[in-house]
């Protein structure tokens, strides 16, 4: 059987601010995949989704999806950032809508229609009429998923997205992104600082080091979703944890501060 070529290769990637953020750093991402990306603060996480997302371009290396180079932004790929991307003038469900009709994807009642079955799915129809002020943290998250969702992205990316949110609120959204994963298969790339996020959400780590950093290490998680209480118990967990672990916060991993 012919292997099955990655549907996202990054290959030498290189970038330089200030100082050298990134250097040679490469990997592929698997079609149908929910892969975690982690390193220290500061290591360039953010970097290298804005450059998947084609917001800013490698100053060596390449970048390329289903074999076609990542020059730009386009529908193909959606990031999620850690910050509210939500217009506050705009309704729940307009907000939903503005993608596909802003691009003329959608019909306005195709997109009414696809926006208000992501809202139940995420239990938000009952709020379609609210604005973004009018909601919690955690269902303006859900709103921004929903929105994101909507335009069907071949990958999305996911710049820890559930930051900031109380435990609970946490482990509620962590639920909900699972779930549409499992009924999707939406080429994901999660980047998160939260080694038990990482644990519950990921099929796959990809470890962060150095200065300019690189991908120093490839952890799968082989565990079944979904990760409950009996499978985070598990012997091995406990064994994937440790090694996570050690790859994160051993001496040698260690790198300046700073978000990048």
């Amino acid at each position: 059987m012919a292997a099955v070529s990655p549907m996202v290769t990054v290959s030498g990637l290189s970038k330089r601010y200030s100082k050298e953020v990134l250097k040679d750093l490469s990997f592929e991402l698997e079609e149908g995949a929910l892969t975690v990306l982690m390193g220290p603060s500061g290591c360039g996480k953010t970097t290298v989704a804005c450059m998947l997302a084609g917001y800013i371009a490698p100053d060596a290396g390449t970048l390329a999806i289903d074999g076609r180079p990542i020059t730009a932004a386009g529908p193909d790929r959606l990031m999620v950032f850690q910050e509210t991307a939500l217009w506050y003038w705009m309704t729940v469900l307009d907000n939903v809508m503005f993608g596909p009709r802003a691009s003329g994807a959608m019909s306005a009642g195709e997109a009414r229609e696809k926006a208000l079955g992501l809202l139940r799915k995420f239990g938000l129809h009952e709020f379609r009429d609210k604005y973004p002020g009018q909601l919690s943290g955690g269902m303006r998250r859900r709103v921004e998923l929903a929105q994101a969702m909507i335009n069907n992205p071949r990958l999305m990316i996911l710049d820890e997205p559930f930051r900031g949110l109380d435990v609970m609120t946490r482990g509620l959204m962590q639920e909900y992104y699972l779930d549409l994963f499992a009924e999707s298969r939406r080429t994901t790339l999660f980047i998160t600082s939260e080694l038990e996020e990482a644990l519950v959400m990921g099929e796959r780590v990809l470890v962060m080091d150095g200065a300019p950093a690189r991908i120093a290490q490839s952890i799968d998680i082989d565990l079944p979703y979904p990760r409950t209480p009996e499978v985070l118990a598990s012997e091995r967990y406990l064994e994937i944890k440790k090694r996570l672990m050690a790859a994160l916060y051993l001496p040698e991993h260690q790198i300046e501060q700073g978000e990048i």
